[in-house]
């Protein structure tokens, strides 16, 4: 038996999955969550800046996707003041630092990658 699954199914959270994989994807899977979790490893930010950030992903992606990783406990949201307009930061947890090592993998592959078969290209080279 694989030493991932030591079991025939994991669970966490009262959610099964048929693997350690399976449930790292679920975690950190899709298109922007690990883009949040990206911009989010070295600093807290608010909403606004993650927008600047990453404009090509629209508001109500980002927002839930934002609690999905609240939800799951890889970031905390900590409101400022009662009244509008509310102080809204958004950090990683400790559950959320402890995906930094793979983060810094990903993009390490990902720089070597383009390094080998892409380019890199500017914002203006783009438009």
């Amino acid at each position: 038996m694989k030493t991932e699954c030591l079991g025939d199914f994991v669970k966490l959270n009262g959610k099964t999955y048929p693997c350690t994989v399976s449930l790292t994807m679920d975690l950190i899977g899709g298109k922007w969550k690990t883009v949040i979790l990206y911009h989010l490893k070295d600093e807290r930010k608010r909403y606004s800046e993650l927008r600047k950030e990453m404009p090509s992903v629209t508001e109500m992606t980002l927002s839930l996707q934002l609690k999905q990783l609240e939800k799951d406990g890889l970031l905390s949201r900590k409101v400022y003041g009662k009244k509008p307009p509310v102080k809204v930061i958004y950090s990683l947890t400790d559950f959320g630092k402890s995906f930094v090592p793979v983060l810094e993998a990903i993009t390490k592959w990902g720089n070597e990658v383009v390094s080998e078969k892409g380019e890199f290209i500017s914002a203006e080279q783009n438009l």
